[in-house]
């Protein structure tokens, strides 16, 4: 492109009248998917044309995973072809495995998804990926399907390298959510465990035009590579209102204690007009349906945890109700999916970055959607500073 149509182009969007917009564009329509959608009022959201809820009750992760790529369940001879793909897709280039350890002490502080936009990056570039602007729908496939299967690999491995320990090689005779359970403690896992993390994974594969999914897509519009466009959305799910509750409502769990103290704890921290982590929705206006669904798979678990978050769920609702009437708050996922976590033995530094796993899919696939439209995504901003032109004072001396 020639520096004239560049000057014009510019040119062209500093004419466009800015359009009065609500903060954080929430709310507003930016594209069309084909990919699922939130219906907060409802409590139902789905990817494509099923109930995301329901195909975490009876699929597996891989097939959701197939749907979201594909645009379709698979049938059996599907299934078992995708699932030894992905399952194959798993082992790290030599380049990216010596470096590891590097990347591992260099974010030993600031955790394993820190260490992944790293890694992700290099990956990128081991694996040759180029810009999806000059690749065809298959091999733009090809790379997300690779990068994808890699993540679990990548932050197991970052994790255990910052504790001291080796990285666990990838098993492609394991499920997705088993292998990922296995590479991150060694030991595989027992079914109830793999399978309540499995739902967990499906339930969080895409949520709508969330901050990481938007920014993944803005990245993919200027053409550039699926690795740069997930490494954005990875530093967008990085900050703490966006990606970083589900350990945060476990502790607010241990802060509280005891059921005796539940009320005090919560009032007093309303009242201040402190944020309760785990309850409340941008989107929901009624009961998070992942929420619902993961205190399911809690309670198949029971013990006293479970109990005890029930019983901080239900009160911390009614006081909500009384003292913020009018407002719907109940828990989001991140609440229960804490406890799922937990009971499945994994480490709270690892409840973020196990979001991430499964993200990592819907993140790619709303990058292969909007790679597939060769606009760039530019929008436009209010100036509202000093009235320009004015005239530069000169140099002092």
């Amino acid at each position: 492109m020639s520096m004239n149509s560049i000057s014009s182009n510019d040119s062209m969007s500093r004419t466009v009248e800015p359009l009065d917009v609500p903060r954080g564009l929430a709310g507003v329509v930016v594209t069309q998917t084909a990919l699922g959608d939130v219906r907060g009022r409802e409590g139902f959201y789905h990817y494509r044309q099923y109930s995301a809820v329901e195909l975490a009750q009876s699929r597996s992760f891989e097939d959701v995973w197939h749907l979201m790529f594909q645009g379709e369940l698979p049938d059996a001879a599907q299934r078992s072809a995708f699932t030894e793909r992905t399952a194959a897709l798993r082992h790290l280039p030599d380049e990216v495995r010596t470096a590891l350890p590097a990347i591992a002490r260099a974010s030993v502080l600031a955790g394993p998804l820190a260490g992944l936009r790293t890694a992700l990056s290099l990956f990128g570039a081991a694996r040759d990926f180029r810009p999806v602007y000059d690749l065809d729908p298959d091999r733009r496939r090809a790379d997300a399907l690779a990068a994808c299967a890699v993540v679990p690999t990548l932050l197991t491995a970052l994790h255990r390298l910052g504790q001291g320990l080796e990285p666990v090689e990838p098993r492609d005779d394991l499920a997705y959510a088993a292998n990922y359970l296995y590479m991150l403690t060694g030991s595989e896992p027992g079914p109830a465990e793999a399978r309540a993390v499995e739902q967990y994974l499906i339930s969080t594969i895409d949520h709508g035009f969330n901050a990481s999914t938007f920014t993944g897509r803005v990245i993919a519009s200027t053409g550039a590579d699926v690795a740069a466009a997930l490494v954005g959305a990875v530093g967008a799910l990085s900050g703490p209102l966006h990606g970083g509750a589900p350990s945060r409502a476990l502790d607010t769990l241990d802060a509280i204690g005891t059921p005796d103290r539940i009320d005090g704890w919560i009032r007093e921290r309303v009242l201040a007009g402190e944020r309760i982590m785990g309850f409340g929705h941008p989107v929901y206006r009624t009961a998070d349906p992942r929420s619902v669904m993961l205190r399911g798979i809690a309670q198949g678990f029971g013990g006293p945890l479970v109990d005890f978050a029930v019983q901080v769920e239900t009160q911390v609702e009614a006081i909500l109700a009384e003292l913020k009437p009018g407002r719907e708050l109940h828990t989001n996922v991140e609440f229960y999916a804490g406890v799922v976590m937990e009971l499945c033995g994994l480490p709270r530094e690892m409840f973020t970055p196990t979001f991430a796993c499964a993200r990592a899919v819907g993140w790619s696939a709303n990058v292969l959607e909007q790679a597939a439209d060769s606009k760039i995504i530019r929008p436009a901003a209010r100036y509202v500073g000093p009235v320009p032109p004015q005239p530069v004072p000169p140099v002092a001396d």
